[in-house]
């Protein structure tokens, strides 16, 4: 069972023994800089399975303000990375199944969840789609790793 939690100084710990691949650290971002983002608009979360920690990820309540595809009253999934040792079993789809849950307890303040993923980073582009993001048939320039294509999917179904 998935289980998402707001990031608290219990966790760090355990969030710095998650071991990213080269892919997700190009593609996401490092344990150090997940950890290291304080914005009061940026809430950090863990994802947790067997109440363990394998993974983290950040909403972004800025995001709309910051890019332009981003419609008013939606928040920014970012950051969205797992530990490489619990790749490849079906957890990314199941977090992003249990992360509309959540949006729809805790952020139905919010019409729509945003994100970029790389062009080239078919894995992740599939794990979305699984979870129930549209891809909005726009492609974002500006990110570091490469052109990125614009997700979406509704907070409240």
């Amino acid at each position: 069972m998935i289980e998402i939690e707001r990031l608290n100084s219990s966790h760090v710990p355990c969030v710095k023994d998650i071991q990213l691949s080269e892919q997700s650290v190009r593609f996401a971002s490092t344990t150090d800089d997940f950890l290291l983002d304080i914005s009061s608009t940026t809430h950090r979360y863990v994802i947790k399975q067997h109440h363990l920690v394998v993974g983290f990820f950040k909403l972004d309540l800025a995001y709309e303000s910051t890019y332009h595809f981003c419609f008013k009253n939606s928040i920014g999934l970012r950051t969205f990375a797992l530990d490489q040792r619990q790749q490849g079993k079906g957890l990314g789809t199941k977090t992003v199944e249990a992360l509309l849950c959540y949006l729809t307890n805790h952020y139905q303040a919010y019409d729509f969840v945003y994100l970029t993923v790389n062009c080239k980073n078919a894995a992740a582009i599939s794990c979305y789609r699984k979870g129930g993001f549209e891809d909005t048939g726009e492609i974002y320039l500006g990110g570091q790793a490469g052109p990125q294509h614009v997700m979406r999917r509704k907070i409240t179904v």
